[in-house]
């Protein structure tokens, strides 16, 4: 059992950004707030058989990569966990997450480790989902991310992450909903941040759990005004979400290099770095290299965030996703981009696949995969599974090249392991993506070829 006065050498960070160190009968403890190379005492308020928990309270050998945290909130928000490390040091850390997983977990090593994608470290969050809590006792509305390791909504009037005119607007928010007849039952605000031509344009979503007064309404139309926002109403799930006001320019996001403007509604799934999500398109693109000659399927194919991209590229693409309103919107945005003629998309359940779905969608020089983080099991296991039995899907053949994105390195790996040790692919490349900056959270990117 670690004691309060014993002195810990950490020795690196964990998926959750605590320093890992071993006390001295040889248990794991993990600290938060403690950085690799750090000497520190800890306070210990959880213990299990093989490892122990607790927070740094002293330090003795400080970090070269520790920095002063930028927000103020830091420590007591969740929303953010490096902080207080060098951003140069929390990519680095990233990528290695990305080759420890690969290995440890799937017995992979790319041939080729490829250079993270990084971008902008401050004010990059184009869409967040903001709790609402009336705290009756403290006679205040508070809004924002939830405390660390809490359920308690953060009392906090800034965030560095979100966007300035963003964050300027926390206080003003939090007066609005104090006012309104329906504080009590309103829960959440999420938020997106579309492009238009002359500015961004900022939703706003309200969740509501009562039907709203006309009194509210109209505060919520003031604010509008006021501040240069769009209100959305949502009642139940997310296909209830409705404009309150009319008018107005619609959400999108731009992919310039391929000259596209993909609209969407603010409760689609979209990326939350805008910057980050362009480069990672520009480098999917070069690394699946589809010629004009060729047929590509995208896998988990979202609003056509990599299709329409890739049908700039290539003869034909097919889309496939879970929901079939966002394949409309997907066909939608082909429409509206004039894609659609080189440009297919469905709706099916990609959790649920077998070697002869593989073949009733029919060859592909390539695919696409990006998952959520769930993963891509189904697929790959149909994908190995045709392979080890050319017979469960007759005349298909496997693609000759993958670009897997991953949001979670584990089952990336996991997948990766499959594809190279039963389906007979290398893992050529692979690399960080540094979606999140100052978040524990890893985004990735694998090559794949046969």
């Amino acid at each position: 059992m670690t004691a309060s006065d014993e002195w810990l050498k950490v020795e690196s960070l964990d998926l959750e950004a605590q320093g890992v160190a071993h006390g001295a009968d040889g248990k794991v403890v993990f600290i938060e707030g403690a950085l690799p190379g750090e000497e520190v005492r800890v306070a210990v308020h959880r213990r299990k058989n093989n490892w122990e928990q607790g927070a740094m309270i002293a330090l003795r050998r400080e970090s070269a990569q520790r920095v002063v945290p930028r927000c103020r909130f830091f420590g007591i928000c969740g929303g953010c966990k490096m902080q207080h490390f060098h951003i140069g040091a929390q990519v680095a850390v990233k990528q290695r997450v990305v080759e420890d997983n690969l290995w440890h977990l799937g017995k992979v090593k790319p041939e080729q480790v490829l250079r993270p994608i990084e971008g902008p470290t401050w004010g990059y969050r184009y869409r967040a989902r903001l709790s609402v809590r009336h705290v009756v006792k403290k006679g205040q509305v508070l809004i924002g991310f939830h405390e660390r390791k809490s359920s308690y909504v953060a009392d906090m009037t800034s965030c560095e992450i979100l966007p300035p005119h963003l964050s300027a607007m926390l206080l003003p928010l939090r007066a609005l909903i104090a006012g309104m007849d329906g504080r009590d039952r309103l829960p959440q605000i999420e938020v997106a941040i579309g492009e238009a031509p002359d500015g961004l344009v900022t939703a706003l979503v309200l969740r509501h759990l009562e039907p709203l007064t006309e009194a509210d309404l109209q505060r919520l139309r003031d604010f509008e005004a006021d501040c240069g926002v769009q209100w959305w109403l949502q009642a139940k799930g997310p296909d209830t979400v409705r404009r309150l006001s009319e008018g107005g320019p619609a959400l999108a996001y731009t992919l310039p290099e391929y000259g596209l403007v993909m609209p969407f509604r603010p409760t689609d799934f979209t990326q939350v770095n805008h910057a980050i999500n362009r480069a990672l398109v520009v480098r999917a693109l070069g690394l699946l290299a589809p010629a004009a000659d060729e047929r590509v399927i995208d896998w988990f194919c979202g609003l056509g965030n990599f299709t329409l991209p890739l049908a700039t590229r290539a003869r034909e693409v097919l889309g496939l996703e879970g929901s079939e309103s966002l394949v409309a919107r997907s066909r939608d945005n082909a429409t509206a981009n004039g894609l659609s003629g080189k440009t297919r998309f469905e709706a099916r359940n990609l959790f649920e696949l077998t070697p002869a779905d593989l073949a009733a969608y029919g060859d592909a020089d390539k695919w696409l995969i990006d998952p959520p983080r769930e993963g891509a099991f189904a697929l790959v296991k149909a994908l190995v599974d045709a392979v080890i039995d050319p017979l469960a899907a007759e005349g298909w053949a496997p693609p000759r090249r993958i670009v897997y994105v991953s949001c979670n390195p584990a089952t990336l790996a996991r997948d990766a392991g499959l594809l190279v040790h039963q389906a007979g692919y290398r893992c050529t490349q692979a690399g960080a993506v540094n979606m999140f900056p100052h978040t524990a959270h890893v985004e990735s990117i694998a090559v794949f070829e046969r």
